[in-house]
């Protein structure tokens, strides 16, 4: 059964929630993981650094390498890439995962928050993706199955996804059409680029600071985490281009049964998340 045992990964923003319960699946394999975030001291508000993330990475099977990474940083990025495929001999997959969220309509969004979700979400997704591919075109040469996965949503042109946060929209669909266009332009080099977007909204650190978000409702990042893996696994050559959803991947493999990752076993209405019909 394939597994990502010795994998090489890269992960944006995964000190704590979906980004972080990525890297403990591939972890439990034994995969050598770089963990790319900024947080190096406690935040007052939000769980987990680089080096608490590393901690629970080698804690369940996994070679851990924090890295503190600004993604609006240009040259922190190139020397984070470099730096992890330094330390791993290469790199086999990337996940772009660091996200900015500021869910206002558009007189109520500073230029601030707008230069932020962009520069984060849509100019560090590219960047990242543009420093890994000469690693993951030598990773498709020695055979080792590479693959960007993007956490970001299907592309849809109505303007109901756009109307109440059009600067958030713009942003997230940014980094779905760095989905769309990579996965294109190196399928010639057998590098898998895929998205995953999650049916429901998800109970994290970052969604918890949202006001008036029942978080009961919500499924645990963990979901993601096992549809990754799904995607993860399946190879290159012929599994990118897809956005996909988190149960649907699930369900492709038979797993319907959904109880385990809600936040309140039992529940069936669920808060959706944006972006999808």
């Amino acid at each position: 059964m394939a597994n990502l045992k010795d994998k090489r990964i890269f992960i944006t923003g995964g000190s704590r929630g979906i980004g972080l319960a990525i890297a403990l699946k591939a972890a439990a394999d034994g995969a050598k993981i770089a963990i790319a975030a900024k947080t190096i001291d406690p935040h007052p508000k939000l769980p987990g650094t680089i080096f608490s993330a590393a901690t629970e990475i080698e804690a369940v099977g996994g070679q851990a390498l924090p890295i503190q990474c600004d993604l609006r940083d240009e040259d922190q990025i190139a020397s984070s890439v470099a730096q992890a495929a330094a330390e791993f001999g290469g790199l086999d997959i990337l996940i772009n995962n660091a996200s900015a969220i500021n869910l206002t309509n558009t007189e109520s969004t500073p230029a601030k928050r707008f230069d932020l979700m962009f520069d984060v979400n849509v100019r560090g997704t590219f960047l990242t993706s543009q420093a890994a591919i000469p690693h993951l075109r030598e990773s498709a040469k020695q055979g080792r199955n590479p693959h960007i996965l993007t956490l970001s949503p299907p592309l849809s042109m109505k303007a109901h996804w756009f109307k109440n946060h059009v600067a958030y929209t713009m942003a997230k669909y940014g980094m779905s059409m760095c989905v769309l266009g990579m996965s294109s332009e190196f399928k010639k080099d057998g590098i898998a680029v895929n998205a995953l977007w999650p049916r429901t909204a998800i109970d994290t650190a970052a969604l918890q600071m949202i006001p008036g978000v029942d978080i009961t409702l919500c499924r645990k990042p963990e979901i993601l985490a096992d549809a990754a893996y799904v995607i993860l696994n399946r190879p290159s050559g012929e599994c990118t281009g897809n956005f996909f959803v988190d149960d649907e991947v699930l369900a492709s493999e038979g797993i319907t049964d959904l109880d385990k990752y809600a936040v309140v076993p039992g529940t069936k209405d669920f808060l959706l998340d944006f972006f999808l019909d």
